[in-house]
């Protein structure tokens, strides 16, 4: 091995760690891991700025006492003796337990804290601002203990004339009731029918346990007790309708005094949360899978740069020994694995928006008609398939191969849930997001196209659903399936520009919502099959330029095999310096990302503008993005040689 081979090697671990450092530096969550002797062995920018740390202090083998005393002497944890504040904090934390906190600096700043132990190791610790939150929710509380004054002081306005109460109360989109201090309803208004089918004309004899259920009741008695005893108080519950629907709701309890300062009754308004909870519980979740994605993206790299050594190294030795009766024992296994983890890290890269994408204008309906071929015949005749997609044109601007499969994996999902039958239906209509609906589900407003796909099936809790859409997670037994399905699903709708909802009750089926941009109708430009790759021989003289050696050499190897002679570069500027002094290059393949200031996209610009090489290819171990070279085809990691003769084949078109 060379010299410069072992200085590679030696480099990769370091290279790899700055990788993984730099992608923690993007997050905006604050990331700290203190071992088991309460010292400092990672963490990132945003939890220096966040905490507010002086430049220097955070560095390896910082003990997290040192941390706890500059905040206890700078006011962090208000009054006291600050050593006695630092021995409890310690204390505390030599305990190892998981703990989720909020702490409000003295400037005003709310930090969301939440600790989890690293059995043996020590423990991890990630830090977000939740200020904007945090005001948003004092905002809401503030207009709703407005408005609850408001709707209370109008009520015992207008309590003497019961026509008009009835009027405006009715009009109400929320429950309005007044119970006297034996707990009698004396009033309900008209949502009360509407919402329990109760008779509103005869509120004393309406039983509150009988309409909300013994469960529910259970909840709200404590608090109703509390109101009568002469505390206003305000809460919020969960409760099924008439209907069968789940709601989420907050109540609140005004006692009426009488003259003599007794409690009379009690004024009652209840509002439905449903939609407001729903739109925290969404942002919460793009949030948590907003930070996976990076992580997730970060380690698809690496692993496709291992695995492209892997296979290619493989393959290399089973065409080298064909008769070897090893190979199908031992090495055609092994490949078979790695090329399945390559396929199981694609799916990652979904799942990460790291994918590339061919779009185009896709007709809706035809789409879910063609879904409905491709399944029908594998379903069980128990469950029915049927598609609603609308008389008018619905067109989206999308993969229409991945738009497929999303559907196809929603629909074979539905029939796992489904294993006595039932029915599931593909429903696509035009819709149009107002900036609230679009803020709600994190996307874009304008119009757009809706396609639900909806089951009768088993349905979800809302722990099922909190975590639905994160990678390898299932609700299937062990070895029926990767839980990769809905976690790419999801990442293939955002980086389409889209947005997916889940509504779903346990025993009462899945509601599963897509938003795609609307698109023009236009004639759309399908790529015929790719050329195929020239005879065996002598091509000319190939630069191959990527950093890590390993790769080199397998890769080096395949253009080898296809008549190239192969000149390599191990950096950027290596590369260029090679291309200004080396004439009649055949073929630039370089990989991407490489340390040096120089990448691989500015070799290849350059490598196209000044007509330094006849074909140009890019490799890398993530996906194409936006910064893509115009005109270079992109190879992603471990490719076989087929697709890099496609690939030179479509650089010199």
């Amino acid at each position: 091995m060379r010299d410069n081979d072992f200085a590679a090697a030696e480099t990769a671990p370091l290279a790899r760690y700055q990788t993984l450092q730099a992608g923690l530096d993007r997050l905006d969550q604050g990331l700290s891991i203190f071992d088991a002797d309460l010292r400092l062995v990672a963490w990132n920018r945003a939890y220096e700025r966040l905490l507010d740390f002086p430049e220097g202090m955070a560095r390896i083998g910082t003990p997290f006492e040192t941390f706890i005393r500059y905040n206890a002497r700078r006011g962090e944890y208000g009054p006291g003796d600050p050593e006695a504040l630092v021995a409890e904090r310690v204390a505390a934390a030599r305990a190892f337990r998981a703990h989720d906190i909020e702490r409000t600096r003295p400037g005003g700043c709310v930090i969301h804290i939440h600790g989890e132990p690293l059995p043996g190791h020590g423990f991890v610790t990630l830090y977000s601002d939740v200020t904007p939150q945090r005001r948003a929710e004092r905002t809401i509380r503030e207009q709703n203990a407005e408005l609850e004054s408001r709707v209370a002081g109008r009520t015992a306005e207008l309590v003497s004339s019961e026509q008009r109460m009835r009027l405006v109360m009715d009009s109400i989109p929320a429950l309005v009731a007044y119970f006297d201090h034996r707990r009698v309803y004396r009033y309900l208004n008209r949502a009360y029918h509407d919402w329990f089918h109760i008779d509103v004309t005869r509120p004393e004899s309406v039983s509150a346990r009988a309409f909300l259920g013994d469960e529910v009741y259970a909840v709200v008695k404590p608090h109703v007790l509390r109101a009568v005893a002469g505390e206003s108080v305000t809460f919020e519950y969960e409760l099924v309708i008439h209907a069968g629907e789940r709601r989420a709701v907050r109540t609140s309890l005004v006692p009426e005094r009488a003259a003599d300062g007794t409690v009379a009754g009690c004024f009652e308004l209840t509002f439905d949360i449903t939609e407001q909870r729903r739109s925290q519980e969404l942002l919460a979740r793009t949030q948590k899978l907003e930070a996976l994605g990076h992580l997730t993206g970060g380690l698809a790299h690496d692993f496709n740069n291992i695995l492209t050594v892997v296979i290619g190294n493989l393959a290399a030795l089973r065409d080298a020994h064909p008769d070897d009766p090893n190979v199908p024992e031992y090495i055609q296994p092994a490949l078979d694995a790695s090329r399945r983890g390559a396929d199981l890290v694609k799916g990652l890269m979904r799942f990460a928006r790291r994918q590339p994408l061919q779009a185009g204008t896709v007709d809706v309906a035809a789409l879910l008609r063609a879904v409905e071929g491709l399944v029908r015949h594998s379903l069980p005749e128990r469950i029915h398939l049927r598609v609603d997609a609308g008389a008018q044109p619905l067109d989206t601007w999308i993969d229409a191969a991945q738009l497929e499969q999303a559907i196809l994996n929603m629909i074979l999902n539905a029939r796992d849930a489904m294993p006595s039958g039932g029915r599931v239906t593909l429903r696509a209509r035009p819709a149009h997001l107002d900036a609230d609906a679009a803020d709600a589900l994190q996307t874009a407003p304008g119009d757009c196209v809706r396609i639900d796909v909806q089951d009768d099936g088993c349905g979800m809790d809302a722990r099922t659903m909190a975590h639905m859409f994160e990678p390898f997670f299932t609700t299937k037994q062990p070895g029926s399936g990767t839980g990769l399905g809905m976690a790419m699903v999801y990442g293939f709708i955002k980086q389409s520009g889209g947005a997916i909802d889940v509504q779903s009750l346990p025993g009462r089926g899945t509601t599963i919502s897509l938003w795609l941009p609307a698109s023009e109708r236009a004639d759309v430009h399908r790529p015929g099959p790719a050329a195929a790759s020239e005879a065996p021989g002598r091509r000319g003289l190939a630069l191959l330029v990527d950093d890590d050696s390993q790769v080199r050499r397998v890769v080096r190897r395949v253009l080898l095999d296809m008549g190239y002679a192969v000149l390599e570069a191990d950096s950027g500027v290596e590369a260029l310096a090679l291309l200004r002094q080396t004439s009649d290059i055949a073929l630039l393949l370089s990989d991407v990302a490489m340390p040096g200031g120089v990448d691989g996209r500015e070799v290849a610009a350059t490598a196209r503008q000044l007509h330094l090489a006849q074909a140009v290819v890019l490799m890398s171990g993530n996906a194409a993005g936006e910064r893509a070279v115009a005109g270079v085809p992109w190879l992603i990691k471990p490719f076989t040689p087929a697709q890099l003769a496609d690939a030179i084949e479509a650089s010199r078109a």
